[in-house]
This record gives C-alpha cells, sequence and structure tokens, in this order.
C-alpha cells in the first residue's frame, strides 16, 4: 500500500513538472510570437522612414535642378542683354 501512495506521489510530481514545461513552452512562444510582432512593426516603420527620405531628397533634388535651371537661364540672359548693349 506504501509503495503504491510512493507512485501515485511520484506520477503526481512528474506530471506536474511537465504541466510546468508546457506552460514555460507556452510563455516563451508567447513572448517569441511578441518579439517578432514588435521586430516586425519596427521594421515596417523604418521602411516607411526610408520611403519618406527617399521621397524628400528627390523634392530636394528636383528643386536643385529647378534652380540651378533658372540661375542659368537668367545668366543667359543677362549675358544676351550685354551683346545687345554692346552691339547697340
Amino acid at each position: 500500500m506504501l509503495s503504491r501512495l510512493q507512485e501515485l506521489r511520484k506520477e503526481e510530481k512528474t506530471l506536474l513538472q511537465v504541466e510546468e514545461l508546457a506552460l514555460r513552452s507556452m510563455i516563451s512562444s508567447r513572448e517569441e510570437l511578441v518579439t517578432v510582432s514588435s521586430s516586425a512593426v519596427a521594421a515596417d516603420e523604418a521602411q516607411k522612414a526610408l520611403g519618406q527620405m527617399d521621397n524628400e531628397a528627390a523634392i530636394n533634388q528636383t528643386e536643385l535642378q529647378l534652380s540651378i535651371q533658372e540661375r542659368e537661364e537668367e545668366e543667359e540672359e543677362e549675358e544676351e542683354e550685354e551683346e545687345e548693349e554692346l552691339d547697340s
């Protein structure tokens, strides 16, 4: 009778250990899922930020090109005016 009780206690202890391991595994899986989700969100935000930076760089480049073009046109007009004045 005593040995049967000991066996039952041993089985109960083993079952509790198995339950504990299962719970730890579930908790670990959820923590990993949260970490992966957080990483995915951070990566998405970083990609959006890079896209925004690319857009801003393209806008700045276009503004610079237009500015240079306007300056060149103004210089050409001034040169033409100077030539006309010298010809007159």
